[in-house]
């Protein structure tokens, strides 16, 4: 996790992260980011104040994934939580608090 935002959201919310990786060390393309998806039943991706939801039920395609989960480098965006069985993307502090509660 990288983002300034996020890091300071989540010490002011007092949550505690199991697993930490520098996304500037640990680069993950399309086909190694899916790996992050499985037991996940929700993408939240955020870009800016757009918010898009992606439910893995209906099976999303490559393409949407991609634009979902991948930054402009080929790279999956950072931020990048795992909170339950959903993903978030990018951070958005409204969503982080709809899903910490």
């Amino acid at each position: 996790m990288t983002c300034k935002k996020t890091q300071e959201f989540l010490a002011k919310t007092g949550t505690e992260t199991k697993t930490v990786v520098n996304a500037t060390k640990t680069h993950l393309a399309l086909k190694d980011a899916k790996e992050l998806l499985k037991g996940v039943e929700e993408i939240v991706s955020s870009k800016g104040a757009r918010v898009e939801r992606l439910l893995m039920r209906d099976r999303p395609s490559d393409a949407s994934l991609e634009r979902a989960m991948i930054g402009p480098t080929g790279r999956l965006r950072a931020p990048t939580a795992r909170i339950g069985k959903r993903l978030l993307v990018g951070f958005n502090e409204a969503t982080y608090r709809e899903t910490l509660g």
